[in-house]
């Protein structure tokens, strides 16, 4: 079970209550928000992509409205796996 690291005093609506279903996953370590910036394009609902891969983990792009948050993700899961846990839970929500 993982934690989620919440170090602003803002994000992207409704992504803190997904990323804490997304650490109770039992190869999850560390979830980490980051910056949010505005995006062109509007995104209806919650979005989670996998975008990148980093040292230990991956790196996820957040999506809702005009808004985007970068969230960086320690995990021994590979891209597919991760990105079909992720859907999983929005599916689910």
């Amino acid at each position: 079970m993982g934690r989620v690291v919440i170090t602003h005093s803002t994000y992207v609506e409704g992504l803190i209550p997904l990323l804490r279903k997304l650490a109770l996953h039992p190869q999850v370590d560390t979830i980490t928000p980051a910056v949010i910036s505005r995006v062109r394009g509007r995104s209806p609902s919650l979005r989670l992509r996998v975008s990148a891969p980093l040292i230990g983990g991956w790196k996820l792009v957040a999506r809702r409205g005009s808004s985007a948050q970068e969230v960086f993700l320690t995990t021994s899961l590979d891209r597919e796996a991760l990105q079909n846990a992720v859907d999983a839970l929005i599916n689910a929500a």
